[in-house]
């Protein structure tokens, strides 16, 4: 927890100190040589003796009200509050292959991380969207429950890794199925985006999970990250990054991962979505965002979340009483005259 939101404004406070400390000694200066060449050194002595009580005070007042006017706008925050966010929202899932076939550099850096790098900028960019998080090969597990939370979402899309489930190979189906559960209670259009480079090991499933889709009204949008040409799949690295073991199959020959556009075209196109050839995070992010515009929202309170609260009004408060007493105050303390002292005495 940071207990100021943005601390950035410390460092403005201490430009703007410097700018009235540079204002306060110019303006002594300035003083001080007006007094010399009008009455001489002698008047600026006596107006100066002893200094002024009330003036230190106001000053110190004034430099008071400006630290916690900028203490203020850092926003100091502690203690935790629950907040809800209701407003209409469209429903995504979205569902990312983490196959060790993820790990080819056919895509710069690699797939998988591709793939991560265009979805923080999606999610980004999807504004009034429930969105939950899959990750699959061929089983599919939940990352991340259906949420408005775009921070939640980009930490679970961060911890994305190759091969971070306990089952090898890949299944479209298995997604799809998942995602249908997920979204069964959402009214409407909804949509499941798949990021993948489409090879199925158990296509035989892929039928019923289309007909589960569209019973759901799904729109698969898939993405597919790849290239037809294939590229060996990296099985160990140095810390560097530089490939030292390329993945094998059971025969010991090198596993070449291809692309496999056809599968996730001919899984788009029966559920009235689309096909996207991945090629840059901000194009493909775009054609997804235009792809989803045009679901069924529904209006109800998002998950709550805790946040710090925001505790800004103890030093503007503070601030504005520092304010007023250095406006009330006077500017200097009534000294008594000698005509005043010889009446005191008399009396």
């Amino acid at each position: 927890m940071q207990l100021f939101e943005q601390p950035i404004y410390f460092v403005y406070l201490l430009a703007t100190l410097g700018v009235l400390a540079g204002i306060y000694w110019l303006g002594a200066r300035l003083k001080r040589r007006i007094v010399f060449i009008l009455f001489g050194p002698a008047a600026y002595a006596r107006l100066n003796k002893g200094g002024d009580a009330f003036q230190t005070l106001k000053t110190a007042l004034f430099l008071g009200a400006v630290c916690f006017a900028f203490a203020a706008l850092a926003r100091p925050q502690w203690g935790l509050e629950i907040v809800k966010a209701e407003g209409e929202f469209a429903q995504t899932v979205i569902a990312v292959d983490v196959s060790a076939s993820m790990r080819a550099r056919d895509v710069h850096p690699d797939r998988l991380d591709s793939a991560k790098n265009m979805l923080r900028m999606l999610i980004t960019h999807l504004h009034n969207e429930r969105i939950g998080l899959i990750a699959f090969t061929s089983q599919a597990y939940i990352q991340c429950p259906i949420t408005t939370d775009e921070d939640a979402l980009k930490y679970f899309i961060s911890s994305l890794q190759p091969d971070m489930l306990p089952v090898a190979g890949t299944s479209l189906a298995a997604p799809v199925k998942l995602a249908a559960h997920m979204l069964s209670k959402y009214p409407g259009k909804k949509a499941l985006i798949i990021l993948t480079d489409g090879e199925d090991h158990e296509p035989k499933e892929l039928k019923e999970a289309q007909d589960i889709a569209q019973k759901e009204g799904i729109r698969i949008i898939a993405i597919g990250i790849g290239t037809a040409q294939g590229e060996l799949i990296p099985q160990r690295t140095d810390v560097s990054g530089r490939v030292l073991e390329y993945k094998k199959d059971r025969e010991g020959k090198t596993v070449v991962s291809k692309l496999d556009q056809q599968s996730l075209a001919s899984l788009a196109q029966a559920t009235q979505g689309v096909y996207i050839q991945y090629t840059t995070p901000s194009q493909v992010a775009a054609k997804v965002e235009e792809s989803v515009k045009d679901l069924d929202r529904s209006r109800s309170v998002s998950s709550s979340r805790a946040r710090y609260k925001n505790r800004y009004q103890i030093p503007l408060a503070l601030s504005i009483l520092c304010l007023t007493l250095a406006l009330a105050l006077p500017f200097r303390r009534r000294r008594d005259t000698g005509a005043e002292i010889e009446e005191k005495k008399v009396q």
